[in-house]
This record gives structure tokens, C-alpha cells and sequence, in this order.
């Protein structure tokens, strides 16, 4: 026999039982589009509860449908959350936009929290755990990958870090609310921080942004922030990463780049560089193979600004790229100062 909830007034209800009533009284087709709009942790909930609901007298259900609308009438404000916020902004932007919109307000991706939080570096989320209960992260590194936990249980104090291992050790299923609760308070504290503190500085952004204009329109935007902000303009000067800048490559380095470079593309980027930058990059050949780029660029004949500026902006990307993995240092050159 089906189990009767007790709605009376309806002040026995959860939640997740109201929602569940509500959208079985909406009927299939609302019911389904509510459901696209939500997280799979919400899906899992309402259809939990809709599923142990059993049969709901029809009283009960204009009472919480009654219920709904003087809320909504009545309260003159709404809750956002970030599902809604999600699917608002797929009304007005194209997928792709949302996405990266969310990404930053979500922090670092992933489908589910304990995703996200395999994605934070083990020192941020180290450095945040260390001021939590043992209990709590006990529970936080049990949800994690393991070289995940391992890292991050390695780099908190010892005594702390003995005391998490003993109280994961003992650690038995973690009660749903106690889960809903950890999760709850690490979205609202550690991950909405960690997205407000990764956003990056505007300049560094807009000197991401002049490093893929081309000479012309990179020169153009320079000089006219120049006329409005001189200080602005010789910090985003100062954060671009040129193809001049090269020349603050160390010989290894410019070995490794040279290594990585497609061969069509270093004549044509050497074609309009300095005399000093084909220098520094023929000096790193072996005498054959310096004798062969030169020939290459001597049969070129007249090249395109535009193929120049591609070229060499393509391998000032493969620098960085290089830079990123570790494989080459960026700023290792000559005028670095060193302190011995």
C-alpha cells in the first residue's frame, strides 16, 4: 500500500517534498522543463522525494499550490542560485559565452563540488583546510581523488595532518546531511573567494588580448591609450610577451623553441625581424642549418605584413605554451639580474 504524507498545513513538509508535489500538480510536460533547467544534485533530490510521496489528497495539493503563490506573490524577492542564473543567461548568449561566464563564477571546473575541488590546487585548498575541523576534511579528502588527497594531506601540518588520517580511519558512511553540509558551506565560503580572488588583473588581460593584435592595430590601440592613460599603457607595455622579447630567451631555451617551431614559419617571421633577433636564432643552428634558413628566407621573395605578424605571433604562443609546461623560461636571458 502506498504511504500517505501528512499534509494537513503542510507544516511537516521539506523542501524537496513541496517542489516534488508542485511539479507532479504542473503535470509532464512543465515537470520535464523544470528539470532541464536543473543541477543533477536537484534532479536526484525531487525525485527522490516524488518517489516516497505515495498517493497526496487533492486538499493537500491546492494548499501547497496556493502555498507557492502567495510566496511568490507576497515576498517582493526571489532567490538565485546558480542553475538559474545558468539558465537565464542561455536566453540572452550563445552556449559557449554561458559557459565561460559560469566557469568564472563557479571557479575552477568540474560537474559536481568535490569535481571542482579536485581541480583547485592542492596548496589553495591545503592552505584552506588547515583551518578546518579534522572531521571536515576527513570528509573533503574521502571525496577526492586519492593522489589528490595525497598531495593536499601531505602538505598540512603533521599533527593536524595525523589527526585527518585518524578520523578517516575511523570514518564511517557519511550521513546525507552532514555530506549536504560540508558541501554547502565549501560552495559558499572556499569556492565563491577562490572565484572572486582568480579573476585576473585587467592589464595582464588586455596585454593577453594586444599580444594577438596585429603590428598595426597593436600600434593603433597603444598610442590612443597612451593619449588617455600613459600609466595604463606602459603597464600592459611592460606585461606583453613580443617577438622582440625573444631576445630575453637563454641559448638552451631558444634551442628547445627552435626544436618546436614548424620550419615554414621561422623564415617567414624572421623575414621582418631585427637584424639582432636573426642573429640570436641563427646562432643557436649548426652552421648547415643556419646556411638553409637563410637560403629559405632569401627565396621568399616579398612576404605580407600580415604573414609576418602571423608567423610571429604564432611562436610567440609556442614560447608561452613552452613557458607554461615548464620546458623553457621566459625573462631567463642576459638582462635578468642575478644575485649570487
Amino acid at each position: 500500500m502506498a504511504n500517505l504524507v501528512k499534509v494537513d498545513d503542510g507544516r511537516n513538509l521539506k523542501g524537496p517534498q513541496k517542489a516534488a508535489i508542485l511539479m507532479l500538480a504542473l503535470g509532464e510536460d512543465h515537470c520535464t522543463r523544470l528539470f532541464a533547467m536543473m543541477h543533477e544534485d536537484e534532479i536526484k533530490e525531487i525525485s527522490s522525494a516524488m518517489a516516497q510521496l505515495g498517493a497526496i489528497k487533492a486538499d493537500a495539493v491546492e494548499r501547497i499550490c496556493n502555498e507557492f503563490v502567495e510566496n511568490i506573490g507576497s515576498s517582493g524577492s526571489l532567490v538565485g542560485n546558480y542553475e538559474s542564473t545558468e539558465s537565464l543567461l542561455m536566453k540572452a548568449l550563445p552556449r559557449d559565452r554561458v559557459s565561460q561566464i559560469m566557469e568564472e563564477i563557479r571557479g575552477p571546473a568540474g560537474r559536481t563540488m568535490w569535481d571542482k575541488l579536485g581541480n583547485v590546487h592542492e596548496e589553495v585548498l591545503a592552505n584552506y583546510l588547515k583551518n578546518e575541523y579534522p572531521q571536515t576534511v576527513a570528509v573533503v579528502l574521502s571525496k577526492v581523488r586519492a593522489d589528490h588527497a595525497a598531495r593536499v594531506l601531505s602538505l598540512l601540518p603533521d599533527a593536524f595532518a595525523m589527526e585527518v588520517v585518524m578520523r578517516m580511519l575511523r570514518m564511517e558512511t557519511v550521513q546525507k546531511d552532514v555530506l549536504d553540509g560540508v558541501e554547502r558551506t565549501l560552495r559558499s565560503e572556499f569556492m565563491s573567494n577562490l572565484a572572486r580572488s582568480a579573476r585576473r588583473d585587467a592589464h595582464e588581460l588586455m596585454a593577453d588580448i594586444f599580444n594577438n593584435l596585429d603590428r598595426q592595430a597593436e600600434t593603433r590601440f597603444l598610442n590612443g591609450l597612451e593619449e588617455r592613460s600613459r600609466e595604463a599603457a606602459e603597464r600592459i607595455k611592460s606585461l606583453m610577451f613580443t617577438f622582440d622579447d625573444l631576445q630575453r630567451l637563454s641559448g638552451s631555451a631558444i634551442q628547445t623553441l627552435l626544436r618546436s617551431i614548424e620550419k615554414d614559419k621561422l623564415p617567414i617571421a624572421l623575414k621582418g625581424a631585427s637584424d639582432k633577433i636573426k642573429e640570436m636564432f641563427l646562432s643557436n643552428l649548426s652552421e648547415r642549418a643556419a646556411k638553409m634558413l637563410r637560403d629559405d628566407m632569401e627565396g621568399l621573395g616579398p612576404v605580407k605584413l600580415r604573414d609576418v605578424d602571423e608567423a610571429q605571433g604564432g611562436i610567440v604562443v609556442l614560447a608561452k605554451e613552452l613557458a607554461a609546461q615548464g620546458q623553457i623560461e621566459i625573462g631567463s636571458g642576459k638582462d635578468e639580474e642575478v644575485i649570487y
